[in-house]
């Protein structure tokens, strides 16, 4: 018989919670970089402001919690 992982609700939204504001801080780090003349291609440069706007929604989910 094997026995499976489980891990506690509040444990999991915190580690989403975490994952979520990190890739958020590097996002920002990034466009901070090519705004100071690290190239970056322009896709990228869109689709980072596009992530943290959706990052910074999904986060506000989750930081009633903690």
């Amino acid at each position: 018989m094997s026995r499976k992982l489980e891990i506690d609700f509040d444990v999991a939204d915190k580690i989403t919670y975490l994952n979520l504001k990190d890739w958020r801080a590097y996002l920002k780090k990034e466009l901070k970089q090519h705004k100071k003349g690290v190239w970056m291609h322009p896709e990228d440069v869109v689709m980072n402001m596009k992530y943290i706007d959706a990052l910074d929604l999904i986060i506000k989910a989750y930081e009633p919690q903690y």
